[in-house]
């Protein structure tokens, strides 16, 4: 059993104690041994002295007593208070954590959200700005979602969208952002990439989308998506780079969809 510092200084304070008592103790047994063979004065003195060793006795004990009936009682009682609250400050501590962690993830798909995304495109900007390394950006969105959900319930909708962000997590790297932006649409941030590179990464998730056969219940369907790509040119501001990948996504869509637009 671990002791607290008060507890423990506590126990120095009464070993101290006993030993003054002990000492008293002894002290008053040398002066009451042999009082009868001194002189009656000085016999006088020493009967005083012990009186007055005795008395301190006395105190001591008192001491003793009122410090293990009163006082170990009160610092115990506030250790196992300090223990209860270092307790519920750890559970709110990771209560917390639960709570970012979940305000920044999207509850249906698993992946990164909307706000997520909004502060990890300017800070990836910033830092592989510094060591002069590229930053591509994917914006997808699947076509024709509205009748996934028209036709055979949100539920079968829900089930698209969260086989294509499993699609999305198993092809990125594991430092590559992947979120759900809103509704079917969805982003990849992906640094480090040549343009070429980055446009054989966006077809292939086109294509892995393509392939899916989904299956809800009885049902079983295909979905496409169209991708809007680019890459950082070094200057332009988050805000200003997902548009230019956003017009990208409408002109894929506008070619016939099912494609990807750089």
């Amino acid at each position: 059993m671990r002791f607290h510092k008060a507890e423990s200084a506590f126990f120095v304070f009464v070993a101290l104690v006993l030993g003054a008592g002990v000492l008293n103790l002894h002290a008053y047994g040398v002066l009451h041994a042999d009082v009868t063979s001194l002189s009656s004065q000085l016999a006088g003195d020493r009967v005083y002295v012990a009186q007055l060793l005795f008395a301190s006795g006395v105190l001591l004990a008192t001491g003793i007593i009122f410090g293990t009936f009163l006082i170990y009682p009160l610092i115990r009682g506030q250790v196992r208070v300090e223990g209860t609250l270092r307790a519920m400050t750890e559970t709110l501590s990771q209560r917390s954590e639960t709570l970012q962690q979940a305000a920044l993830t999207d509850g249906l798909t698993g992946t990164q959200n909307r706000r997520y995304f909004d502060d990890a495109l300017p800070e990836y900007l910033g830092e592989f700005a510094r060591i002069d390394k590229p930053v591509g950006l994917l914006i997808l969105d699947l076509d024709h979602f509205k009748l996934v959900n028209d036709n055979h319930g949100h539920d079968v909708g829900d089930q698209v969208l969260r086989e294509v962000a499993n699609c999305l997590k198993d092809m990125t790297r594991h430092h590559d952002v992947v979120a759900r932006l809103g509704g079917e649409e969805f982003a990849v941030v992906a640094p480090n990439m040549t343009p070429e590179l980055l446009f054989k990464l966006a077809e292939r998730i086109r294509k892995a989308i393509a392939a899916m056969t989904i299956t809800s219940g009885n049902v079983r369907l295909k979905v496409t998506a169209s991708v809007g790509l680019a890459i950082w040119d070094g200057s332009e501001d988050a805000e200003s780079f997902y548009r230019r990948a956003d017009r990208m996504l409408y002109q894929a869509k506008r070619m016939g969809r099912n494609r990807v637009s750089a």
